[in-house]
């Protein structure tokens, strides 16, 4: 009787099929094919010389001592070096830990100290801020590169001197389930946290692009959002283009006229963003109109896609408009296709083809189990819990908060939502207190503890109000000690604080004797939210 042995299967798949594998199979049959184009300056590389960059890119690290499993820190915009980066960083067996350029001092300080890279990269228009982040960080990078027309911090070495052609491209040992990429995200206090990506997620993750856009080779996309993230990263960026043959335009700084000028001149066939973004291509394809008939779609995430706005943007750039929900732990995990707009906008969608997705009850002692669904009737509410292969599953050094996320192959995303029995699930609010505001997580216990040390504040509450812009405004409730404190001094403050981002300041502020609390003396934000709006909308907040 046959008894199949699955070894060989088994030995190829977990050590040959790669991510990087799947980019090398583009630099062979489509070598000649354009990978990437820098609108900036017009460069260009095909798949083969890209394939060179690459290679020379990893030996450059190697030998500059990155060794398996080493960590490459990289602070950097939308660009070649970053795109350069993903990829080399896999070919030398490393770590490649993109980070958000927009962090205060204090928090690049907590990255460099959690990861500990052996390198560094970062972009000298930051240069003060990563001077003052490598002042207060415990951990010094063996080598820091510069990516840019500015002058290298002390210390620190042009980025083209770590490509160094000639030389040996490592062959390092690895498995599909060995750490590739490590995203930071926001903690439950606002401090970023780790999340580590295999090789097999970014497979997965290349695959979902491809089936749910859908993706060819034939494409080309601009990814409106900044790359660190997961949706900048992974939905149209580098990963999905580079593994599938297509070709990638990356643009530094979202600019809605320079990015529609692409889609005419260029012929760019998808762009992602969040909806902020599509409401300014609205504003200035209105103003100036384009051909846009290149276009096979416009993807949005970070947000739900409103009915008004959406059937707007169909008439205006696209018929074919997406919208993706998820996180940068599980990437997007329901998705809206055109064929489900605009009748259901305003819901985050139905799972994607690979994932499991659920709507469970909410304890308080306890985290709902699978089978604990709510009812499919549009109305009761529960968690959204997801089971995905494109998720990472664990928090680099953050034990208490990774036993709360992950249980038994599920990942408790924290949002709460209702589903109808066609499993269209929609968002309406969150268990904890983040808000998000212009597609970029805010907690406020951060932003109040930085606040709170001010001298002539005795306490605050951070929270949003709704922003046609931005989706969210961070705001402020304070209670000061000294009657003459302003909004400007408040502004002030939270513009110097070294462990504040300044995109999480307050934009406004109201003072006040007091604030809603709990009997034990617990903030209650919910509260605040509602009582927030109505002074919004009364023009009781002090802008600084």
């Amino acid at each position: 009787m046959f008894t199949y042995d699955p070894t060989a299967y088994r030995n190829y798949f977990e050590r040959e099929f790669t991510y990087l594998a799947g980019f090398r199979r583009n630099t062979r049959r489509y070598a000649d094919r354009v990978a990437m184009t820098d609108p900036a300056t017009g460069d260009r590389w095909t798949y083969a010389e890209l394939g060179h960059r690459v290679d020379a890119l990893a030996a450059g690290l190697a030998a500059a001592g990155v060794r398996p499993g080493d960590v490459v820190v990289h602070q950097l915009f939308n660009g070649p070096e970053f795109a350069q980066l993903y990829l080399a960083t896999q070919a030398c067996g490393a770590v490649g830990s993109p980070v958000n350029f927009r962090l205060a001092a204090g928090e690049t300080a907590h990255v460099l100290d959690d990861s500990q890279p052996t390198v560094f990269v970062y972009d000298t228009e930051l240069s003060d801020m990563v001077a003052a982040a490598l002042e207060r960080a415990r951990h010094r990078p063996a080598v820091i590169a510069a990516v840019g027309p500015g002058a290298p911090l002390p210390g620190a070495i042009p980025f083209e001197e770590l490509v160094t052609p000639g030389k040996p491209v490592p062959e390092p040992t690895r498995t599909v389930y060995d750490e590739t990429t490590r995203l930071y995200t926001s903690g439950t206090t606002g401090m970023p946290k780790g999340v580590p990506l295999n090789s097999m997620v970014e497979i997965f993750s290349a695959h979902d692009v491809i089936m749910h856009f859908p993706l060819s080779p034939e494409d080309r996309t601009l990814n409106m959002t900044p790359w660190f993230h997961r949706g900048g990263l992974y939905s149209g960026g580098p990963n999905p283009a580079f593994y599938l043959g297509a070709e990638v335009v990356p643009m530094r700084a979202f600019d809605p006229e320079r990015c529609l000028d692409l889609v005419a001149e260029h012929g760019l066939t998808y762009l992602i963003g969040a909806p902020t973004n599509l409401a300014m291509l609205a504003r200035a394809q209105s103003d100036r109109p384009r051909d846009l008939s290149a276009l096979r779609g416009i993807v949005t995430m970070g947000a739900p896609l409103e009915r008004e706005a959406c059937l707007h943007y169909q008439e205006l750039l696209t018929p074919r408009i997406f919208n993706g929900y998820g996180t940068t732990e599980t990437f997007w995990n329901t998705f809206l296709r055109p064929v489900d707009l605009p009748d259901h906008a305003g819901a985050a969608g139905r799972a994607s083809t690979d994932d499991d997705v659920r709507v469970v009850q909410v304890h308080e002692d306890r985290p709902g189990r699978p089978d604990e669904r709510v009812a499919q009737d549009s109305t009761e509410i529960g968690e959204v819990i997801v089971r995905s292969p494109k998720a990472g599953y664990a928090y680099v050094n953050s034990p208490a908060q990774e036993a709360e996320k992950f249980h038994e192959g599920w990942v408790h995303l924290g949002d709460l939502a209702v589903w109808d029995a066609q499993e269209y699930v929609t968002i309406v609010g969150r268990k904890d207190d983040m808000l998000i505001s212009g597609g970029e997580n805010v907690h406020p216990v951060q932003v109040e503890e930085a606040l709170n040390e001010h001298p002539d504040i005795a306490d605050s509450l951070v929270i949003g109000v709704p922003d046609q812009r931005w989706g969210q405004r961070v705001v402020a409730y304070v209670i000061r000690t000294d009657p003459s404190l302003s909004a400007a001094d408040c502004e002030a403050h939270c513009r110097a604080h070294p462990m504040l981002a300044p995109y999480k300041r307050p934009r406004a502020y109201r003072f006040v004797d007091d604030l809603p609390l709990t009997a034990t003396g617990k903030k209650v934000h919910y509260r605040a939210r509602t009582q927030a709006v109505e002074d919004d909308a009364q023009g009781l907040f002090e802008t600084p």
